[in-house]
């Protein structure tokens, strides 16, 4: 027969309790109460892959597709591996300041990789200068944030330089 102490009688009364009060035990992780709001079914796949993609190189198709479906604005793409993509994070790294302007425009929320693309200096020195590390922070497809102020061409000259000086005052 198994020893029986104070705690374990204490413990199993308090359970009973419970049971009988159709109370949960204190162990029980919280319930989502009933009233929360339906949220709506996901986004088609499909749908956001096609999304993303053209958001690599296609303003009109874009457009489109965000018109159709407005929820896309905040859809995420995963290509697999840790690899998640936005398409205002497509438009980043392809240089699309046209596409990245619309997204914006729309409800897209700016990332840091897309503020080196677009050249805006200050948001850029902000980030690195409060967290040095998101200098090395991948973005898509792990392309780093110097290719992302690359990509933005001579309107983010500034932010490439800076990079530039950044990376090399850290070693």
């Amino acid at each position: 027969m198994a020893k029986t102490d104070r705690r374990s009688v204490l413990h199993a009364a308090a359970g009973t309790c419970a049971a009988l009060l159709g109370t949960p035990p204190l162990t029980a992780a919280p319930r989502r109460p009933q009233s929360q709001v339906t949220r709506p079914e996901p986004l088609a796949a499909d749908l956001v892959f096609e999304f993303v993609k053209v958001a690599h190189t296609d303003l009109d198709a874009t457009r489109q597709l965000l018109q159709g479906e407005p929820r896309l604005i905040k859809a995420t793409w995963d290509w697999g591996g840790g690899d998640f993509e936005t398409a205002i994070g497509a438009a980043g790294h392809m240089g699309r300041r046209d596409i990245a302007g619309f997204l914006l425009d729309s409800g897209a929320a700016i990332d840091l990789f897309v503020a080196a693309m677009l050249g805006r200096i200050t948001v850029v020195q902000a980030a690195l200068e409060g967290q040095p590390s998101l200098f090395h922070v991948p973005g898509p497809h792990g392309i780093p944030l110097i290719a992302h102020a690359r990509a933005g061409g001579e309107p983010a000259a500034t932010v490439l330089e800076y990079l530039t000086e950044f990376e090399s005052s850290r070693g």
